[in-house]
């Protein structure tokens, strides 16, 4: 069954930093091809940290200096520092210092490592010792707001920031469809909902009249064909975090009150994530369908 079509593809060249709207792109059991080959490490608290604790990360913008490949997933990039601060590039031997004086923290900027050096994906110390007080800072929740269910996510996000050998947050894809932006926009007027602060690899193009107002909440469990071949199985819902209430880039304000409306109208999820079945090359303007 069509359920619409590839309107615009995302890579995250730095994990929680402004990506890049790309063509086309390869897809493998990772993801596409490049996403979230670099990632910053908090020098001050320890661990891979992404805007969740570090939230300046999302005013910067990355973007490879050449192609990513399946063997060279981690290409040098070009940041975009924000306030017109001008650019560094990650072989500058500034970039952390610059990239921490941005950021107003102290961070080092890391290449993707080996899935075997677990200590460099090891999760650093929480910030709270109470762990309903640290999910609640996490996921931006009140008090009187409910957590997600974290059951859906592989175990060892637990221990480490990401699975090991990769800097996405719990699988390699994340998908997200118009409609639900469009009902987000119609539910929060004074928000500025933007694509940018969701963060998809995939946005699908709904049609203007579908039924549901968060369509792809009705697609997990299902599998999703891209294009001539690539196969996803929609494995968990997207629950939103605190993330999409930060500054984005120079250009996208905060944003609180998009977040109240996302916990209270959409069950606190907007998009889902997905595992590869068969990679391939997916483009803007593929037929997406219910396989």
């Amino acid at each position: 069954m069509d359920v619409g079509a590839v309107a615009q593809l995302w890579r995250y060249p730095v994990k929680s930093m402004v990506g890049e709207r790309i063509v086309d792109a390869e897809v493998d059991d990772r993801g596409l091809v490049g996403d979230r080959g670099w990632a910053a490490r908090d020098e001050e608290r320890g661990g891979i940290r992404g805007a969740k604790k570090i939230g300046p990360l999302m005013r910067l913008q990355a973007r490879y200096l050449e192609e990513p490949t399946a063997a060279n997933r981690a290409p040098h990039v070009q940041i975009t520092l924000p306030d017109g601060a001008g650019t560094v590039t990650t072989d500058d031997p500034n970039v952390h210092d610059l990239v921490s004086k941005a950021l107003d923290h102290r961070v080092t900027l890391w290449p993707l490592q080996p899935k075997s050096d677990t200590d460099h994906y090891r999760r650093g110390p929480a910030d709270s010792d109470d762990l309903v007080e640290e999910l609640r800072d996490i996921f931006g929740r009140t008090e009187t707001e409910p957590l997600p269910d974290l059951s859906v996510f592989p175990p060892e996000i637990v221990e480490f920031e990401s699975p090991p050998g990769t800097y996405y947050d719990a699988f390699p894809i994340h998908v997200v469809t118009t409609a639900s932006l469009r009902t987000l926009a119609r539910l929060s007027p004074d928000s500025h909902v933007d694509v940018r602060r969701f963060r998809p690899n995939v946005l699908v193009d709904t049609p203007d009249d579908a039924d549901d107002a968060f369509p792809e909440a009705g697609w997990l469990g299902t599998r999703l064909r891209l294009g001539d071949g690539v196969e996803l199985d929609v494995v968990a819902p997207c629950p939103r975090c605190v993330m999409v209430t930060r500054r984005v880039g120079d250009d996208l304000g905060r944003d609180r009150p998009l977040l109240r409306t996302i916990v209270r109208e959409a069950d606190q999820n907007v998009g889902v994530y997905a595992t590869v079945v068969t990679g391939g090359r997916i483009a803007e303007g593929d037929a997406v369908a219910l396989s």
